[in-house]
């Protein structure tokens, strides 16, 4: 397997461009009520209005638009509790080329429809990283399909940063930046942009505590890999990536870790408030915001909401 290697600011400008034809601005929201619970202005960076409805369409357009032609009348493959699965089908169909996506049983009914509508075909495994990773490979083997992991793929990150691109692009005189965490990919690329702009920013990485790997090899000081994840969070169910930790370390990405019951009563508050349907694992952004007051107290913070890819009939409270 190729070594994944963090990508460069260079290669993030690179995405910015490689993508724009593509992927939406979305927007900056603010709401007085949120700020004054909070303590702090907070400036929501809305990707659960990107295409496919979660971030994870940046970097997978990046890695599908960034492959030679040989590579990619091969088609792609990966594996996906959902948002990365719809976004490399919508990826793959700008470039009519074929995705295929191992979906673990047990996936948010929604964001299966999804990866469906969007013309991939889906394989099923056990609800397992070990089972997703195993399955992944045997198609790769049957198909010739090349793998744009949801996380640990340098094409992916890259993509993803260009969230920070646009963010410090619309807010000036950012404090502080939180995103979610779970494989890493998002929270590392937006490390890398982040930092490349604004060494002295802030960086937060919201996990919930069933799924507290990140946290826990942040402070042993080695990846963690016994954490059966137990969370509804199911975006952040993914162990955080040996290359994707490294960006953490080396960005002094600091971890805040919140419980279902404290994700949910924020993703609650966001529809109550900004009107937007968010995911659960989005809303831990927010969450830990809440949780940590004192941290971001009368800063100014970018809150990265990744996706609103929810089942309205099952909705956690």
């Amino acid at each position: 397997m190729t070594k994944v290697v963090l990508p460069t600011f260079a290669q993030i400008q690179d995405a910015a461009a490689r993508i724009a034809p593509h992927a939406q601005v979305t927007p900056v929201l603010r709401s007085d009520a949120l700020d004054a619970l909070a303590g702090a202005q907070l400036f929501f960076k809305c990707e659960n209005l990107q295409r496919g409805g979660a971030f994870k369409f940046r970097g997978a357009c990046n890695a599908v638009w960034a492959l030679d032609e040989a590579a990619a009348a091969r088609g792609v493959a990966t594996h996906s509790s959902g948002n990365h699965g719809n976004a490399l089908a919508l990826a793959a169909a700008t470039r009519g080329i074929r995705a295929h996506v191992v979906v673990p049983e047990g996936a948010v009914r929604a964001k299966l429809e999804a990866i469906e509508r969007a013309g991939a075909v889906l394989h099923r495994c056990a609800p397992t990283q070990a089972a997703r990773e195993a399955a992944v490979a045997r198609l790769i083997e049957d198909t010739g399909a090349v793998l744009v992991h949801p996380y640990a793929d340098t094409q992916v990150m890259a993509g993803q940063g260009t969230i920070a691109l646009e963010l410090l692009a619309q807010v000036s005189a950012l404090d502080a930046v939180v995103t979610p965490v779970g494989g890493g990919g998002l929270a590392s690329g937006v490390a890398i942009a982040a930092h490349a702009q604004r060494p002295g920013l802030a960086l937060f990485a919201a996990e919930p505590v069933g799924a507290d790997d990140a946290a826990r090899s942040l402070a042993r000081g080695e990846r963690v890999t016994d954490v059966v994840p137990d969370t509804v969070c199911d975006g952040l169910r993914a162990l955080v990536g040996e290359t994707n930790l490294a960006a953490l370390r080396e960005h002094r990405v600091a971890i805040v870790t919140v419980s279902d019951e404290e994700a949910i009563a924020a993703m609650r508050l966001l529809w109550q408030e900004l009107k937007l349907v968010v995911e659960v694992s989005s809303a831990t952004a927010f969450a830990a915001i809440l949780k940590a007051g004192e941290r971001f107290a009368r800063r100014r913070v970018g809150v990265v909401l990744t996706g609103g890819n929810v089942d309205l009939d099952a909705l956690p409270w």
